[in-house]
């Protein structure tokens, strides 16, 4: 992977946040390729009970100060930065005072769904595309992990279609085990079809729950991992029938060359 620049786009990280499938991977995968000579990037959301100055977070000046319009409400995007001790791994923060301020990550005190996590998946996947271009990086490969990112292939490859930094780039997602019961607040299409972007694409948003979400991720996706030993069945299904690039799921301690090759030869290797 040497030279190749991978952006990593995941709902949560270690040492960020508590150990999960999800945040390990999305801290052993960039070690791997930053091992290997690639060039990576991490992004995450600045949730409130990250805490900044243990972690050493600070605001990236430069990149903050645009405003993205979610539901037709401007909303300030703040940019923080920090880096992953002995890794040299750089983790880029979306962050917003009214979403992300609560001292919480996705769910209240007595586990139930966040109201406007429909709004922070919006603000997340816009947030992350528009400090990219501000970096003016262009990704090989975007490696998506958790449903809060599962925005960001839709958004990429729809609202975004026509930046040229990231023609060439290939969206790869992992699809982890059922994460959350329920659904997102039901107005999520709505405010996803204010951004123009087609009806025909938003087909699994009428009723935004986990499978839902991850569909529509599959979709605008261009490869898929499975990140869990153990998927939903109708996600199961739904990967079949794309007859996309597949990497099944692979162990932590021994991923990392069957993650290397999945990317050279099946990801990189796909025609625009």
């Amino acid at each position: 992977m040497k030279d190749k620049r991978i952006l990593y786009v995941s709902s949560e990280v270690i040492p960020y946040l508590p150990e999960t499938e999800v945040s390990s991977m999305s801290f052993e995968a960039p070690r791997m390729v930053n091992k290997q000579g690639g060039q990576i990037r991490i992004f995450m959301p600045r949730y409130g009970n990250i805490n900044e100055r243990r972690h050493q977070l600070h605001e990236v000046i430069r990149l903050s100060g645009i405003n993205l319009v979610v539901n037709d409400l401007d909303m300030p995007l703040i940019i923080k930065v920090a880096s992953i001790p002995k890794e040299r791994i750089q983790v880029y923060f979306i962050d917003n005072e009214d979403y992300f301020k609560r001292k919480a990550t996705l769910t209240d005190e007595d586990g139930k769904l966040f109201e406007d996590n429909d709004e922070r998946a919006i603000f997340f996947a816009k947030g992350v595309i528009e400090t990219v271009k501000k970096l003016n990086w262009a990704p090989d490969i975007i490696h998506v992990h958790g449903w809060l990112a599962s925005l960001l292939p839709l958004y990429l490859k729809e609202y975004y279609k026509d930046e040229p930094l990231f023609k060439d780039s290939k969206v790869v997602t992992s699809v982890y085990g059922q994460s959350f019961e329920g659904t997102l607040n039901k107005l999520l299409i709505d405010k996803v079809k204010f951004d123009e972007i087609d009806d025909d694409h938003l087909e699994n948003l009428k009723s935004p729950d986990y499978v839902s979400l991850m569909k529509t991720a599959i979709d605008f996706s261009d490869g898929l991992i499975k990140g869990s030993q153990t998927i939903p069945e109708e996600l199961n299904n739904y990967i079949d029938k794309t007859k996309k690039p597949f990497l099944d799921y692979q162990f932590p301690e021994s991923f990392a060359e069957a993650y290397t090759e999945f990317y050279s030869t099946q990801i990189l290797n796909l025609s625009p």
